[in-house]
């Protein structure tokens, strides 16, 4: 008797996961002209991982520069650096080490002092919408470039008629975690406090707060599985093996100009097109289709202080942080929604895009103080 065997074989392809052991972050200060030309001849000539500001382009003398290098070429820069004179400064001496130790062992469930998984979020989307019907509804936009459904959550009493809404989105660079771990802290505020806080309360009765939890899904979801440190979408370009563009430099307003680049490998690379990104264009349509969004700023960066003393710079996006056409505050104030923030949430010190967990509540809970201020200052002029 003859005994067939078959086996079935099947091909797992396992994800590549970058590493970043022996990697550093370093901060430079760069006081005159030379120690300017040097950063940007270094950015030109090996890669070289811009976190603040986003890009060489940007650099300018009296403005720290923080740079993440990697360990192949960080003798070379280590090198240069030295014999420039510039003074420099160590932020992350392994920055493998610091990102193994960013997160505490991972809760079963969704966690508003974790940095949730996308699986985890777009769970509770569902279930916070569910438990919450008389205040909470869901709005599908569409989906992102691999398919990911985008979601908004809708906060505010049922009225028989429209009300002028607050719209706001976190997590548009993939890399800075801390942005959609406030917009999940926002809506479990609002929702817990409603009927017992005098100003929550008043603004879910008086407007809706439209919550995009994360707006860069494919990219957030690819720094929990693959790259902590990527930035931008998912999407390909025909023309070049590089992927994705910067969400945040691919809207119609100055598109691709100061702060842009035009080069597809580039971390800033605004787009073959203004709203090129699906996830940008969903966005982009359902505010224009919604034009009485509202999205006020130094009595909000006073009311935040007011918690941990946690100092923030108030003023156009250009002077505060750097320039970057493209953005959606800059496009939001174009299309005519009347009060359009950025917030640059922690940590601008040791951590950089590698906050702790253990800094997610007092950076959420200080955070509230000023988003309900601008909601407050809202309110009161609406008309």
């Amino acid at each position: 008797m003859k005994l067939l065997l078959l086996f079935g074989l099947v091909a797992f392809a396992l994800a590549e996961v970058t590493r970043f052991e022996g990697e550093k972050v370093l901060r430079l200060k760069p006081v005159v002209d030379e120690h300017v030309t040097l950063i940007k001849e270094l950015a030109d000539s090996i890669e070289v991982d811009f976190w603040s500001p986003a890009s060489a382009e940007l650099v300018t003398i009296d403005i720290d520069v923080d740079i993440h290098v990697s360990a192949a070429h960080l003798e070379l820069v280590s090198t240069m650096l030295q014999q420039s004179g510039m003074e420099t400064e160590v932020l992350i001496e392994d920055l493998q080490s610091t990102i193994d130790g960013q997160m505490g062992p991972s809760p079963r469930t969704h966690s508003y002092t974790k940095y949730n998984s996308w699986d985890k979020i777009q769970s509770w989307i569902t279930s916070v919408s569910t438990s919450n019907s008389q205040l909470v509804s869901k709005v599908s936009i569409g989906s992102t470039y691999q398919g990911r459904p985008m979601t908004l959550l809708k906060l505010g009493k049922k009225s028989s008629s429209t009300k002028p809404a607050i719209f706001m989105d976190c997590g548009i660079h993939a890399r800075e975690w801390i942005a959609p771990a406030f917009c999940q802290w926002f809506v479990k505020e609002a929702l817990s406090t409603y009927g017992s806080d005098p100003q929550m309360t008043s603004l879910l009765n008086q407007m809706d707060v439209y919550v995009l939890p994360v707006l860069n899904i494919d990219g957030y979801d690819y720094t929990h599985k693959n790259n902590r440190m990527w930035r931008k979408t998912r999407s390909k370009n025909y023309l070049t093996s590089c992927i994705g563009t910067d969400p945040n430099r691919n809207w119609n307003a100055g598109w691709c100009s100061t702060g842009a680049s035009s080069n597809p490998c580039s971390d800033t690379f605004c787009g073959a097109r203004a709203e090129s990104e699906i996830e940008v264009k969903n966005v982009a349509d359902f505010i224009r289709k919604n034009n009485e969004l509202l999205k006020v700023a130094q009595g909000a960066a006073s009311a935040l202080r007011t918690l941990y003393g946690t100092r923030y710079k108030s003023g156009p996006g250009a002077a505060t942080i750097y320039p970057a056409a493209g953005g959606s505050d800059d496009w939001a104030y174009d299309l005519g929604v009347k009060y359009s923030f950025t917030f640059e949430l922690r940590d601008t010190g040791r951590y950089g895009f590698l906050l702790p967990e253990s800094q997610i509540q007092p950076t959420c809970m200080e955070t509230m103080l000023a988003v309900k201020h601008i909601a407050a200052y809202v309110q009161k002029n609406l008309y």
